[in-house]
């Protein structure tokens, strides 16, 4: 019986951290799409970017301009709000207040949800989403750099990813074999 209740535990304790690690897995396109919001809210920080993000999340997600102003003074970032109206656009009616109230409703809870979950709710994928703000925030970097031109000033410089400095490795000597052929193929051994 004791060897029952510890062969019980043991495999109770082995689980556990398979359920913790399976529960706080986040997929690809979740992933992606945070990327893409966190462009989104990158385009809006730069000078003249908070118009052109505005102007592309009117022109490209079909939403209305108070509804952008609405959703900011909730303290949503762009790339959120980005995502909201998306979200909503695939919904019967599209991208209105009551969807996107319905939107937010899912993701802030309870129980809060991620954004795979919220489509998986909604009943559709997040593929879709992923291209819709990747869209928005090209269209908002194109806007930049079309107004900075027509206004004659430099276009403000791309924030880029500072590129991890890469370690040299060791300088081997190169192999010199001992003059042997080897053998290819099944008589390999």
């Amino acid at each position: 019986m004791k060897r029952l209740l510890a062969a019980f535990g043991i495999v109770c304790v082995l689980s556990l951290p398979a359920a913790g690690t399976a529960a706080a897995d986040v997929s690809k396109d979740e992933r992606n799409l945070e990327r893409e919001a966190k462009r989104v809210n990158d385009t809006a920080a730069k000078p003249d970017g908070e118009k052109a993000v505005v102007k592309r999340l009117v022109a490209d997600l079909n939403a209305a301009e108070q509804q952008v102003q609405t959703l900011r003074a909730r303290n949503l970032g762009y790339g959120e709000i980005s995502v909201v109206l998306s979200l909503a656009q695939t919904l019967p009616d599209g991208a209105t207040d009551a969807n996107v109230q319905k939107v937010l409703a899912l993701r802030q809870g309870p129980p809060v949800m991620g954004w795979e979950q919220v489509a998986r709710q909604l009943g559709t994928k997040l593929g879709k989403t992923v291209s819709q703000v990747r869209k928005v925030a090209n269209n908002a970097n194109r806007e930049i750099k079309k107004d900075h031109a027509q206004a004659g000033k430099p276009v403000p410089p791309v924030q880029q990813e500072q590129p991890q400095e890469k370690k040299e490795a060791p300088k081997q000597e190169p192999f010199k074999g001992d003059g042997r052929l080897l053998r290819q193929g099944s008589g390999a051994q």
